[in-house]
């Protein structure tokens, strides 16, 4: 899988290791975010995730900030991109499974590095149900 990554000041240790995470898993990944510390403004990291995910660049997206909120907001304004800020693992499952959710959005002042990893690995094994969450995803997008 192609994978598209972004975060600001609050993710560079949670994106290291996500992107360690997901090379051994063999997916390429397409980096964004920032290696710093230094604040930054989280929409110049995660617009050009969800233009990846847009153009179909990537397959899915992961933005990461302190509250998963302002990422994923951002990342949202654009069509097709469907963001679910995720903080368990179980969550992420369902984002897949009934939203079919192609980003994921961690809070990283919430969460763990190794909760973070079994949000990603959830979220990027877990398949979208369709049936009866079709229509309402369709829904979602406002064309």
């Amino acid at each position: 899988m192609k994978i598209s990554i972004g975060n600001d000041h609050a993710g560079p240790e949670y994106k290291k290791a996500i992107v360690s995470y997901l090379i051994e898993q063999g997916h390429e990944v397409f980096n964004h975010g920032t290696d710093s510390f230094e604040s930054v403004d989280y929409p110049d990291f995660g617009h050009p995730v969800a233009y990846d995910v847009e153009s179909r660049k990537a397959d899915f997206g992961i933005v990461i900030c302190g509250s998963g909120n302002g990422i994923a907001m951002t990342v949202n304004k654009h069509q097709d991109v469907r963001a679910a800020l995720c903080w368990t693992k179980e969550i992420s499952a369902l984002a897949r499974q009934h939203n079919d959710a192609n980003v994921v959005s961690i809070p990283a002042r919430f969460t763990s590095i190794e909760q973070a990893i079994d949000i990603v690995k959830t979220f990027l094994n877990t398949a979208f149900e369709g049936g009866r969450h079709a229509n309402r995803v369709k829904k979602i997008a406002c064309k």
